[in-house]
């Protein structure tokens, strides 16, 4: 397989953990983890707040317990998510096969849209409950920074999972190309062989059979011999 097919070099090569690290798209995971850890502590830790009146907790956004648990699960599933890609990013100049190079990038490419669009439907419904929330459901303002914390975080989410799929997509497109040229080259040497083949079989060649040779010196000295000089 030649080197380079969708962002990584022969499989089998050593792994470099600098270069690893100072990739781009690596760089965005790592971001996208941390804020999924923001954004799921924040909620799990200060997101449910009780009245000295009750027993049950509650959740700051509007007592909606539907936004909490939506913030504690994108929240939770991302940090997964992230943990997984990083561990194939690892895996990923080990495989040998074209095609699967270009499944693993597909995927990468499926699944980051995919996590940037929930993260903006998280950034919108947090944003909105936090909104319409009822001032006197919590009068001391308990839990508030966490909870700017989760809607700002899952504003940024967005962004670094848009970047992972842009940069998985730049990855499929010079990977595709790559590959492409590597399935349909072929060597010059052989096209310009097939020109001076079909021309050597042509009727207007003589065969090798019936090629003749130029007259011998032997001949020319015989006939000679047979010449006399008249004196007059």
């Amino acid at each position: 397989m030649e080197g380079g097919a969708y962002g990584a070099g022969k499989a089998g090569g050593a792994f470099d953990p600098q270069t690893f690290v100072r990739q781009p798209h690596t760089i965005l995971r790592f971001v996208s983890w941390v804020f999924s850890i923001v954004v799921f502590g924040s909620i799990a830790n200060e997101g449910y707040v009780n009245k000295p009146s009750e027993v049950e907790e509650f959740c700051i956004f509007n007592r909606n317990q539907n936004a909490c648990n939506y913030g504690v699960t994108i929240g939770a599933l991302s940090f997964i998510s992230c943990m997984l890609f990083l561990a194939l990013d690892i895996y990923f100049p080990q495989i040998s096969s074209v095609k699967d190079r270009k499944k693993a990038v597909l995927a990468d490419i499926g699944v980051s849209a995919f996590w940037a669009f929930l993260w903006f439907v998280g950034f919108c419904f947090l944003a909105n409950q936090w909104q319409v929330a009822k001032p006197e459901d919590n009068p001391l303002k308990e839990g508030a920074d966490a909870a700017r914390a989760a809607i700002t975080f899952s504003f940024f989410s967005i962004f670094t999972w848009v970047g992972q799929a842009f940069f998985a997509y730049q990855r499929y497109r010079v990977g595709a190309d790559s590959a492409l040229f590597s399935q349909d080259y072929t060597d010059p040497s052989q096209d310009a062989a097939v020109p001076y083949s079909s021309y050597a079989s042509g009727n207007d060649l003589e065969s090798p059979g019936t090629y003749q040779h130029s007259p011998s010196t032997d001949a020319f000295s015989a006939g000679t011999q047979g010449y006399q000089t008249q004196n007059y």
